[in-house]
């Protein structure tokens, strides 16, 4: 569904992915771990097109997107959720999800996968906690009916009674069966909970991949540590 092939990218002269391979396949989920500064953001930035490659090709249901706009890639079934639970602060909840759709079908549809939103439709996005925010940032992404979803560390800022509540509703949405998903996470064992498989990026560099699920957390952590 989605691939990275060879990708190299930076900022300037400064390199920060060298060679990068990823693949998403169609319905499937995989996590990109690593530490702080490893080019785990660098990679969804290039995927989404938000940063032009140096080298190699990005691959969006078979079509090569290397080149095109971040606007055609949503155009073309890809959703991305950045870091910070961004929202429209001095807008509803409600006016906040009639920017992508009003379509009471669609919105009621995300307001079933996300129901800890229906009381809040007439509060003021800046007024909601983290993670009523990042609900509200992964819903109104869903609105845009996205094939692939990318989701970058959507646990990141969260209070740690809410971080369960997050892990439940990403865990939802990789178990779908129709949605392919790209997580990045810190968390690991939610990462391989959520995830198909998954990816070690170091230095820019993909030093380790391999199938999710509980058993990997060792593998993933040794990697983590060299």
């Amino acid at each position: 569904m989605l691939e990275l092939i060879g990708v190299s990218a930076g900022y300037g002269r400064t390199m920060v992915l060298h060679h990068a391979t990823v693949t998403v396949p169609d319905a499937g989920a995989i996590a990109i771990m690593g530490h702080n500064g490893a080019g785990k953001t660098t990679l969804l930035r290039v995927a989404v097109g938000l940063l032009p490659v140096k080298e190699g090709t990005v691959l969006l249901n078979g079509e090569d997107v290397t080149k095109m706009r971040p606007s055609g890639r949503v155009r073309r079934g890809l959703g991305y959720v950045p870091q910070g639970q961004q929202c429209f602060p001095q807008m509803t909840t409600w006016e906040n999800l009639q920017l992508v759709s009003t379509v009471k079908s669609e919105l009621d549809g995300v307001l079933d996968t996300f129901p800890a939103l229906t009381s809040l439709l007439t509060r003021r996005a800046g007024l909601l906690s983290g993670g009523q925010r990042q609900q509200l940032a992964i819903a109104r992404t869903l609105l845009t009916k996205p094939r692939t979803l990318i989701l970058d560390e959507p646990t990141e800022g969260i209070q740690p009674n809410v971080v369960t509540e997050i892990e439940n509703v990403v865990t939802s949405l990789t178990k779908r069966g129709d949605l392919s998903v790209l997580l990045v996470e810190q968390h690991v064992g939610f990462a391989l909970r959520a995830t198909n498989s998954y990816y070690v990026l170091e230095s820019g560099r993909v030093t380790s991949s391999g199938v999710g699920g509980p058993g990997a957390i060792d593998d993933v952590r040794a990697a983590m540590a060299v």
